[in-house]
């Protein structure tokens, strides 16, 4: 299985610490990171998709940021 995850936070170096953890527990870079202006907050948004490859078979119930 190929699992998938869309990273978001605001664009604080908190995004760039999740982005570095999940890189650090073997996820992949997928895509460009993405921004946004969030004008209810007023405040920019960032999202970077990562993948990772594993041996588990899919079961809704999975928490992917435990893989």
């Amino acid at each position: 299985m190929i699992a998938y995850r869309l990273l978001t936070h605001e664009d604080t170096s908190a995004f760039c610490h999740k982005v570095t953890k999940a890189i650090s527990n073997g996820w992949e870079l997928y895509g460009d990171p993405q921004y946004t202006y969030d004008e209810k907050w007023c405040v920019m948004r960032c999202a970077q998709a990562v993948i990772k490859k594993n041996d588990i078979e899919y079961k809704r119930e999975l928490k992917l940021s435990e893989l």
